[in-house]
């Protein structure tokens, strides 16, 4: 068979001088770009600095006139540290968008007005990312019930500072005036009275909720939500990640809503900053199909007493109405008529419970009861607070660093993934998210450079009264509640009373 074989016919000369042409022009347009760029930078032609621009990006009587994320290490002032134990607060080293002075977080004009009440007695470094956490997601007012560390007055200055940040000093004249509240003579609430440690905290809880409904109606607030500070709302399924839209988009006849909580899995045990360093959380069961709950509820318990450490009912918000009282830290109610309620299918409360090592021994630290099975019963409401209270104040510290790792942090790998898959574990990142972003900008060290560097000769000796005294005055407290205890038999019944810190139900209740 005969093989044809193709010669390639050469190119006329006029086509090659051509294609060198346009070879020689591809090459020599990028090298004259190139130099045309280098001499323009180098001559600062053409070429505006961004950072030239700080006064026309920079809001007015602005400290840091730096354009926005263009802010480098060089352009920042000096940052005075104040004797606030705040060193985790301050400013990373890498460049971020800049805290202006007049940042305030106003909210004047946004509806609902939403307000959150806490009784506290922790230090900045734990308020600060909790309360403008609160407010990036649209909380405007917040009522402080403080009182030791928190009642400080290196403390305190700054948080009366704050815009919208009500500061309630724990001073004779509020256990006074508390001590004459209608609670005394009502009965939903006094199977937790002159009990010591969590029954007493329940119960000054409960009295700071029914002065915080006073101040929250004078306002014109909306909303009211008692929160801890070891406590974040979450409003997932909220547009743009907003409370004040989740609310806003409730039906008008609810004027109560629960967020189940969930609780935090630490996987380390030398946490410092949960709220920046724990993304893991264990789903609340009304967010869990009954089938994975009760399936998984051996493995998710690891040997605890219950699904949760803490408590598993959630936190509410209520609206602000008349008769509106609280029922418990965990609910409110009303005195005319049963609230309407409905519970959140996406939103919840973040609960950071026992997160640092630490919260072992400052938990003990707070309580005077003896550590014994038998005493622990009168002092704390849950199983969990009362064996972490025992161990807390018999073991050493080696031997509660062990107790620590196998009964609150996770370390099981394959154990978290499975139920991560079965989403019994979930994590969720965007608190975490806010904060570092929060501190990234400066606010919490610039926050706490502009508070005056003294206050007035009043809030001093409240601030001095309340930080020194607060065990004194709660004790105090009790002996005023006691001498109207021979009342009891006259307190008003109702028929409703104060919700407690739950467990999630137990394995046994599916059998």
């Amino acid at each position: 068979m005969a093989t044809h074989f193709h010669r390639s016919t050469p190119l006329p000369p006029s086509t090659h001088s051509f294609l060198s042409k346009l070879l020689l022009l591809l090459t020599i347009l990028p090298l004259s770009l190139a130099a045309l760029a280098f001499v323009l930078q180098w001559r600062g032609g053409a070429v505006s600095d961004p950072t030239s621009a700080a006064s026309r990006w920079a809001p007015r009587g602005s400290r840091r006139e730096v354009f926005p994320g263009m802010e480098t290490l060089s352009s920042l002032p000096p940052i005075h540290h104040h004797s606030s134990n705040c060193n985790s607060l301050g400013r990373s080293s890498s460049p971020s968008f800049p805290y202006y002075g007049d940042w305030k977080f106003g909210f004047s004009n946004l509806k609902p007005k939403i307000c959150i009440t806490t009784s506290t007695s922790a230090g900045l470094e734990q308020i600060l990312p909790w309360m403008f956490y609160h407010k990036v997601i649209g909380v405007s007012t917040f009522y402080l019930f403080v009182e030791g560390h928190a009642a400080s007055p290196n403390v305190s200055r700054v948080l009366e500072s704050v815009p919208g940040v009500k500061v309630i000093y724990r001073t004779r004249e509020l256990e006074e005036q508390q001590a004459k509240s209608r609670i005394w003579n009502e009965t939903w609430l006094s199977s937790f009275f002159y009990k010591p440690c969590n029954y007493e905290l329940f119960v000054k809880q409960s009295l700071n909720m029914e002065n915080a409904i006073v101040m929250a109606r004078d306002a014109g607030m909306d909303w009211i939500i008692h929160l801890d500070t070891d406590e974040l709302i979450h409003p997932a399924g909220a547009s743009e990640y907003s409370l004040r839209q989740l609310l806003l988009d409730l039906p008008s006849d609810v004027n109560m809503v629960v967020f189940p909580n969930y609780e935090s899995s630490v996987e380390r045990d030398d946490i410092k900053d949960p709220f920046s360093e724990v993304s893991l959380f264990k789903k609340n069961y009304d967010h869990l199909p009954k089938e994975a709950y009760f399936g998984y509820y051996r493995e998710a318990t690891r040997g605890n007493p219950n699904y949760f450490l803490t408590y598993g009912n959630g936190k509410a918000a209520a609206r602000i109405q008349d008769e509106l009282r609280p029922n418990g830290a965990h609910r409110w109610h009303n005195y005319i008529k049963p609230p309407i309620e409905i519970k959140l299918d996406e939103a919840a409360v973040l609960h950071y419970t026992y997160a640092k090592f630490s919260d072992l021994t400052s938990r003990r630290d707070r309580c005077g009861c003896k550590p014994t099975k038998e005493d622990v019963k009168r002092c704390f409401m849950l199983e969990f607070d009362r064996a972490a209270f025992i161990i807390a104040s018999t073991a050493s510290e080696e031997e509660l660093l062990h107790w620590y790792q196998e009964h609150v942090v996770w370390g099981d790998k394959d154990l978290k993934l499975k139920l991560l898959r079965r989403g019994i574990l979930t994590r969720i990142y965007t608190p975490m998210a806010i904060i570092l972003g929060l501190r990234e900008s400066g606010v919490f060290s610039s926050v706490i450079e502009d508070a005056p560097t003294t206050v007035s000769r009043d809030k001093f000796l409240s601030s001095i009264d309340s930080s020194n005294s607060s065990r004194a005055v709660s004790f105090a407290s009790r002996k005023i509640g006691r001498e109207r205890e021979n009342r009891a038999s006259g307190r008003k019944v109702l028929e409703i009373e104060a919700v407690p810190p739950l467990s999630p139900p137990l394995w046994s209740t599916a059998l």
